[in-house]
């Protein structure tokens, strides 16, 4: 891909980081926060879903376009779901654990809390939600962090409630479950400060870095999500939403910033042409007797077969915009957005059983010549209709540059249209919750990741690596448990960070083990009662039968620590039973005779004690 000069080209981005809280409760209400699996639901209830006018009587485009598209929404409830949810019962008052969460994020962004927050409802008619709206709630302005290309700033930290998660696509629309809905979310917008792919990425992961030092944030896929706006000078303000990994960010803006260039040459490249858009049209009697697969299922069906002329459009409707994404592409992705499967163009036509006889015929069918495009959608008469006109639309805009639009991230980086940008409109206040006076007095900073790392290599003698793994884990608050019990700060990191890694590529079924099994496990080395050399034995046990505590675990297999009699009384069989080696080589004899006793052993004694134990003996014959 083309390497760009950021600045030269007036490169702008932001992001929005939207994290989930690890809180007991929901945000509105006392159910739990925990995710279910869709076959542990009890019953299902549907809804349709309309968009309403904010207090100023305006609609929000981006919600009408969702509603224009007809669709069930179903949603799987579970026993912890409650009315709330289902939104047959008013929202309770803002959670607390929550605010507290989100005023120590405040703290460590450098963030003024507002004096008092207003709960907003946000219209939201794609199904997410049981009510057709979020609720969404400002608690802090105005933060910042730094970069090394500078300080980006934050403009406002935002206390919401999660969507619902979606299942799977139905017959008549979209499966929601609604364990998901309801868990506390915080949103950071970031300032429009960023200049390149690279700072970008470097902000992300500076905020992620400090929500994690909170220790009160959900890890795991999906807990996390960023949206990232981007423009350059000549072209519009696009939000991408749903980026899953820091690692795509980069990608993600030097492929917009791609996209926008190319579609500002394609937009020069129309207007030297003096292109134009036909009017729509059915051209369904020429494929009366296609070959075409997909055109045939749709004429079969009753459907039809509409098309548009796109004079000057020739070979510019196959242009690439990004890596295997064309204008076409976009075309497409407005069509599918009213029903269709997509659209075939005459830039990549005769295909899919399309002729050239039948291109031929289309050209003349609509008017068009050599120098231009025709796009074709084969559907249902309502749906043809709307996808052509929507692709038709979208053609108009190439004529002009950059259209402003939310679009999806894909997973190779590249990106798709979702709908419009919203508008103001799609706010109104939210009657039925009181609003709360934050108070950021009680509330005290945390410790960051990067000072964890430290202090683990100070305190604890750990090496930079395992230090960092430890820190930046998801069992950061579980090491720092144990070793506040009295176990050895190494054992703990490894058990947590390497050990249960090994056991799950040798096909333990490690998440059967708790927080409370690897803390007993630890806990038991700790107090003699297990050799560490068992860990590893111990949990593949708890994995099998995870019912069991682990010191039921030890005794059932047979892991129990020998004792320092025990020890002696086998060190000294194994020495006595070389005693010529031993006065022989004296402490040389150590290797060989270490391996001999810990096999006498058989692993029921920490290797430390069986050395110490050793040398006393070797010691005292030499």
């Amino acid at each position: 891909m083309t390497e760009y000069d950021y600045e030269d080209l007036g490169l702008v981005a932001g992001l929005e980081i939207h994290q989930q809280l690890d809180t007991e409760t929901k945000l509105f209400c006392n159910c739990p926060t925990a995710l279910r699996e869709p076959e542990e639901s009890e019953r299902q209830f549907s809804r349709y879903l309309h968009p309403t006018k904010s207090e100023l009587g305006e609609l929000d485009e981006a919600a009408l376009e969702e509603s224009q598209v007809d669709r069930e929404f179903e949603y799987l409830a579970y026993d912890t779901t409650c009315l709330v949810e289902e939104d047959d019962e008013p929202p309770h008052r803002l959670d607390g654990e929550a605010q507290e969460v989100v005023l120590e994020i405040a703290q460590l962004l450098d963030m003024d809390p507002v004096d008092q927050a207003h709960v907003m409802r946000k219209i939201v008619v794609d199904g997410s939600n049981t009510s057709g709206f979020q609720r969404s709630t400002l608690m802090a302005t105005d933060g910042e962090i730094e970069t090394d290309d500078g300080p980006v700033g934050i403009e406002d930290l935002m206390l919401e409630e999660e969507s619902a998660q979606r299942v799977e696509e139905t017959d008549d629309g979209v499966r929601y479950s609604l364990d998901r809905l309801g868990i506390p979310l915080v949103e950071i917008g970031t300032k429009p400060d960023i200049r390149s792919p690279e700072q970008a990425r470097e902000a992300a992961e500076t905020i992620g870095m400090l929500l994690r030092s909170t220790g009160k944030v959900k890890r795991g896929l999906g807990t996390i999500r960023q949206d990232v706006n981007i423009s350059i000078a000549e072209g519009a303000r696009v939000e991408v939403k749903g980026v899953q990994s820091l690692d795509d960010i980069d990608d993600l803006v030097e492929n917009e910033v791609h996209r926008q260039v190319r579609l500002l040459e394609v937009r020069d490249e129309l207007r030297e042409r003096d292109a134009e858009v036909g009017d729509v049209a059915d051209v369904t009697d020429v494929f009366e007797d296609t070959d075409s697969g997909v055109i045939d299922g749709a004429l079969s069906s009753g459907g039809t077969v509409t098309a548009v002329a796109l004079y000057g459009f020739d070979g510019l409707v196959g242009a690439e915009l990004q890596p295997d994404r064309r204008l076409g592409t976009e075309l497409s992705d407005h069509a599918k957005r009213h029903g269709a499967g997509g659209i075939f163009h005459t830039d990549e036509l005769p295909a899919y059983g399309v002729t050239e006889a039948e291109v031929e015929s289309l050209r003349e069918a609509v008017g068009a010549g050599e120098t231009d495009a025709v796009a074709i959608v084969a559907a249902d008469p309502e749906t043809a209709e709307a996808a052509i006109e929507a692709a038709a639309d979208r053609a108009e805009t190439a004529l002009e540059g950059v259209p402003e639009e939310t679009r999806g991230a894909n997973e190779d980086g590249t990106t798709r249209y979702l709908r419009p940008l919203p508008g103001a409109a799609r706010m109104y206040p939210e009657t039925d919750v009181p609003p709360v006076d934050p108070d950021p007095s009680e509330v005290e900073p945390p410790e960051l990741l990067t000072e964890k790392v430290e202090r683990y290599r100070d305190e604890y003698g750990l090496d930079a690596g395992l230090a960092e793994q430890v820190a930046y884990g998801e069992r950061m608050a579980l090491f720092e448990t144990a070793v506040e019990a009295g176990v050895d700060p190494t054992l703990a990191a490894g058990t947590l960070e390497s050990t249960v890694t090994e056991l799950r590529r040798d096909g333990v079924a490690v998440e059967n083990l708790t927080d409370d099994h690897l803390l007993e496990t630890l806990e038991l080395v700790a107090d003699g009662e297990t050799a560490k050399g068992n860990v590893g034995a111990v949990l593949t046990a708890l994995a099998e039968r995870p019912e069991r505590s682990a010191a039921e675990a030890v005794e059932a297999e047979g892991l129990g620590s020998a004792g320092e009699d025990e020890v002696r009384g086998a060190v000294v069989e194994v020495v006595e039973r070389n005693e010529g080696q031993v006065e022989q080589e004296g402490m040389q004899a150590f290797s060989g005779l270490m391996g001999e006793a810990m096999g006498a052993l058989g692993g029921k004694a920490d290797g430390d004690l069986v050395s110490e134990v050793l040398r006393e003996e070797i010691q005292k014959r030499a």
